[in-house]
């Protein structure tokens, strides 16, 4: 039987807001590999980006970051946390339009971007780009 905390992180996943601007969505890859520096190139661009949005700055995002997924210390598995950021990340892509900003210099197959985000990605027609680059050739990277 899945957790309470499981249980409403599943229900936040679903409903709270992920939108975002046109050219808005900011994406980063770290599942998987040794440092967070795609995390810290993205937060910092967002800083110097007005309009910029990673997940986390939507309110679905911010609360489940509340909800200590963010650091993997909240009881639930790695496994259940990647989870409930796919399902929030599937809406926030799905909603996306224009270009989406990547950093994700060695993105694992395993990763939220790889397995959910770059798909999504591709999927949506509302999106045409990913860091400038048309989103076929920039996915044929990761092929």
């Amino acid at each position: 039987m899945a957790s309470k905390l499981f249980q409403q992180a599943f229900r936040i996943a679903q409903d709270y807001d992920v939108s975002t601007p046109k050219d808005g969505i900011v994406l980063y890859s770290i599942s998987y590999l040794p440092t967070k520096e795609n995390r810290d190139k993205a937060f910092a661009y967002v800083k110097s980006h007005p309009g910029s949005m990673m997940i986390e700055h939507t309110d679905c995002g911010a609360k489940l970051v509340e909800l200590g997924l963010s650091s993997g210390d909240c009881g639930l598995s790695n496994e259940e946390i990647a989870d409930i950021w796919s399902i929030a990340s599937k809406r926030f892509i799905d909603g996306g339009r224009g270009n989406v900003t990547a950093f994700v210099t060695g993105a694992d197959a395993r990763s939220v971007f790889r397995r959910q985000e770059l798909p999504s990605i591709l999927e949506n027609p509302n999106i045409t780009k990913i860091n400038g680059e048309d989103k076929f050739s920039f996915a044929k990277k990761f092929a």
